[in-house]
């Protein structure tokens, strides 16, 4: 039987309060600094669900692509203005980027 990492277990415990979480309907279908709020939002899920599935690894592409949102969000964040809004992708950020440091050491 696997035993559960620290960071997988942070990770599945954030990733229930995410998907208890509605969608900001403001930002259903924004776009901001260019990038669509809904694509971000999905471009993230799928990686932290392939990441949970895969017991706490991710494959290359998959991890460009969580590195390349973060780096969107680090300049989305601060432009969101509204609580609910900002506390929604700040969890994905923070998701974001435990799967992301934990997958980087995983491999080293």
């Amino acid at each position: 039987m696997k035993r559960t990492t620290e960071p997988e277990a942070a990770v599945a415990c954030l990733w229930q309060e995410h998907l208890r979480a509605p969608y900001p309907a403001a930002l259903r279908g924004a776009e901001l600094a260019g990038t669509d709020m809904v694509l971000l939002d999905a471009h993230i899920a799928g990686c932290v669900s392939t990441w949970l599935d895969n017991g706490g690894s991710l494959d290359a592409k998959r991890l460009g692509i969580l590195r390349g949102c973060i780096a969107d969000l680090d300049q989305i964040l601060p432009l969101l203005n509204e609580s609910e809004d900002r506390r929604y992708y700040q969890r994905l950020h923070r998701l974001a980027l435990v799967v992301s440091t934990a997958d980087s050491e995983s491999t080293e």
